[in-house]
């Protein structure tokens, strides 16, 4: 994950100050371009000083921190707005939503569904901090896009410790219990899940050579996300990575998101990496826009 461009979201409360903060110490790590934009609380008529406040707090950025900050001229009333605005950038930094309505309940929250708009990793800050991450926990499933996503992680914090999670899933153990599969060879079956997970996880650590010294790895069982929840404060990461598979609203909603859960029950940030990952256009030295592509880059399918 290489950050090169961020687009931060604010409505000037205080609760955004922290997505702020944490997207201009981000801006600060990577030596990226940081763009503000205003997005009003949702059933709320836009400030109207809007433009005038937006420049101030880039103003702010640029003296407290040293980076470059521009502002995104027009106000985004919708989710599309802010996709619009996120062409060239390579991560949106926004706030925890909590909506209330049946398009939340049936389509998920509205940084699920920036991610499936913006095909952009998304940031859901939930406090503010002074401090890179120190400690990220990486929920795997042990695919291809799994070690995408850990090359990711690395590339998204440059100094912290990563751990690698997993949670064996235990469903298949009620359907041995209600087959009358004896005791015996559940036992067996759980002992090989594990010996597959641990051999697995050496297969994602090895892959990371020159930073093996900072990576941990942790195996459970259970439901992932409320495992990856507990596991995150056992450890006390700051940032939970997880992957989001390319599905729509109503099959997370049908079939379940790991992704989804886990920006429920994290009392930490989260960072939601997609599978369709949209690459942000080549720039030139100007920083302008040189060429677009678009590639299929990684993530774990946890989601």
């Amino acid at each position: 994950m290489n950050l090169r461009s961020i687009l931060a979201c604010t409505d000037f409360s205080t609760s955004t100050d922290a997505v702020l903060s944490r997207a201009a110490l981000l801006a600060c790590e990577h030596t990226a371009m940081l763009k503000l934009i205003y997005v009003p609380p949702a059933n709320e008529l836009p400030c109207p000083d809007a433009a005038c406040r937006l420049s101030h707090h880039a103003l702010q950025l640029t003296q407290r921190h040293g980076i470059r900050v521009r502002t995104v001229a027009h106000v985004a009333n919708t989710l599309d707005d802010v996709a619009r605005a996120a062409q060239g950038a390579d991560l949106v930094v926004t706030g925890t939503a909590n909506e209330r309505s049946l398009r939340a309940f049936a389509l998920g929250q509205p940084e699920m569904r920036l991610v499936r708009k913006a095909r952009l990793p998304v940031l859901s800050v939930r406090g503010r901090s002074d401090s890179a991450y120190q400690r990220l926990l990486v929920a795997v499933d042990f695919s291809e896009a799994s070690r995408n996503l850990t090359k990711a992680a690395f590339g998204f914090s440059k100094s912290g410790l990563v751990e690698l999670f997993h949670a064996i899933g235990t469903a298949n153990d009620a359907r041995l219990h209600d087959a009358e599969v004896s005791d015996r060879a559940i036992r067996a079956y759980r002992h090989e899940c594990r010996r597959y997970a641990q051999e697995r996880m050496f297969w994602l650590t090895d892959s990371t050579d020159a930073r093996r010294n900072r990576v941990y790895a942790a195996i459970s069982h259970g439901d992932p996300a409320r495992q990856a929840s507990a596991q995150q404060k056992q450890g006390g990461a700051d940032l939970v990575v997880v992957g989001k598979r390319t599905t729509s609203g109503l099959s997370d909603f049908v079939f379940g998101s790991v992704a989804e859960r886990l920006l429920r029950l994290s009392s930490v940030d989260v960072l939601v990496v997609p599978h369709d990952l949209r690459q942000s256009p080549v720039r030139e030295h100007g920083g302008e826009p040189q060429a677009r592509r678009r590639v299929r880059a990684g993530s774990s399918p946890v989601g």
